[in-house]
């Protein structure tokens, strides 16, 4: 008896599901199913073509490399210290606000993921630093650990994302623009998660007591410590911005700047660099195959028809533009608390991205709105990434209080999506300046 193609694209979704929570990679429960779901719908033939053609492609696409060398600049910064004086400029400018150690966490953050693209070694790399200097002031458990977490998924948005390299390769997005288009809202974001921790820490000063005071010269004598931070980032987005970069060759000229300051600085060894480069191949290897399983499943969802069956029935539904965005708003939120933001990402752009070019939405502005929804799936209970490492910088924080510090910057995340979608010229703004869209 033959079997529906569109119901081996369901049992294909199952299939991965079950898989992925059993605790096999994504990535190569991905592969498997694609590979199987590809062998039963098209034959043996189509199924080893679309493989070794997939490999091949992605294999050799250019604007792959971008992928490790944004990593190793993240791993450099984290190798070198380098986070560590960013942390420490911004504690001198910002500790005194109330709640103002959270806030520093928060802002670093910023500035560790404008230079690194990651959002969990944002965590991991802020987590040892902010957490006991916020003890050490009597700061609420769940504030603290909570903004922490939270904070790292600005790695994923402000550039360079490597979400959004992933994002922009599926799609054939421009990098750039996305690039671009993603730091209004970053920075959006970094004062929303800012404004939340002193509004809470204004109205009950014993969640986040105020820090240590510096005199103005020690504030001003701690500027230098931004500059490799503001070097790399200018070297990057501003070459990006006025064209005289691609998106990889940018990642090229980021990665020689960073670790000419670290050699500058004397902290750039032979054992420093043996273990940046172990650890971003170790990373660049499991995103690789992220992507390649990304495009095979893609394939084989298209192929089953169950990609114009999925457009066909939300656009029957016949919601407006703003209906479907919210739709997929509260999909994003449900898939957050099932599965981490590759999972995500994989199982919603073949159905979502087609939709919204129908809808007339910007492809730019999409990737944006879909990086900020696939950030809650970090802190969303009960898979959160952030909220499990930052578990282990801090054990003796229970994760429930962890979740709970959350909550405050997940609803504010959801306020900025909905400016951002009420008024998308935000997002856009800088990419149509630099006539990229």
């Amino acid at each position: 008896m033959e079997i529906a193609p569109e119901l081996v694209g369901l049992l294909g979704f199952a299939v991965m599901m079950l898989l992925i929570v059993i605790g096999v990679p994504i990535a190569f429960a991905m592969l498997a199913v694609a590979a199987g779901g590809l062998f039963i719908v098209g034959g043996p033939v189509h199924a080893e073509t679309q493989l070794s053609l997939t490999f091949g492609e992605q294999g050799s696409n250019f604007i792959l490399i971008a992928i490790p060398l944004y990593m190793l600049m993240g791993q450099i910064v984290y190798r070198t210290d380098i986070a560590k004086d960013l942390y420490d400029c911004v504690y001198k400018w910002l500790g005194r606000l109330p709640g103002g150690l959270a806030i520093t966490s928060v802002v670093a953050c910023a500035g560790f993921g404008s230079i690194s693209g990651g959002s969990v070694t944002a965590v991991a790399t802020m987590g040892p630093m902010c957490m006991p200097a916020m003890r050490r002031y009597g700061y609420d458990d769940s504030l603290a650990a909570g903004s922490i977490a939270s904070a790292g998924t600005l790695g994923i948005l402000i550039p360079p994302s490597i979400v959004l390299v992933v994002y922009g390769i599926w799609t054939e997005t421009s990098i750039g623009a996305l690039f671009l288009a993603g730091i209004v809202p970053g920075i959006l974001m970094t004062l929303a998660y800012s404004s939340t921790i002193y509004v809470r820490c204004k109205r009950n000063p014993k969640l986040g007591p105020v820090g240590e005071k510096f005199s103005i010269g020690e504030k001003f004598s701690s500027l230098v410590k931004l500059l490799p931070v503001l070097t790399t980032f200018m070297v990057v987005i501003g070459g990006i911005y006025l064209g005289v970069f691609t998106p990889t060759e940018a990642a090229a000229f980021g990665v020689f700047s960073l670790f000419g300051i670290a050699l500058v600085m004397g902290r750039m060894s032979w054992k420093v660099l043996g273990m940046t480069l172990r650890e971003t191949m170790h990373l660049t290897g499991m995103i690789f195959v992220i992507i390649i399983g990304g495009h095979m499943m893609g394939k084989f969802v298209v192929l089953t028809g169950l990609t114009s069956g999925m457009i066909d029935w939300i656009m029957a539904l016949e919601l407006s533009a703003l209906g479907v965005i919210l739709l997929f708003s509260l999909l994003f939120i449900a898939l957050g608390m099932v599965l981490d933001i590759w999972g995500m990402l994989i199982l919603t752009i073949p159905f979502t991205f087609p939709i919204i070019l129908q809808l007339g939405y910007d492809p730019v502005w999409f990737g944006v709105y879909t990086v900020i929804m696939s950030e809650l799936a970090l802190i969303t209970p009960p898979v959160g990434i952030n909220v499990f490492v930052m578990a282990k910088v801090a054990p003796d924080v229970p994760l429930n209080v962890i979740f709970k510090g959350v909550l405050p910057f997940f609803l504010a995340t959801l306020v900025l999506v909905a400016i951002l979608t009420l008024f998308p010229g935000i997002t856009l703004w800088l990419p149509h300046s630099a006539g990229m869209t």
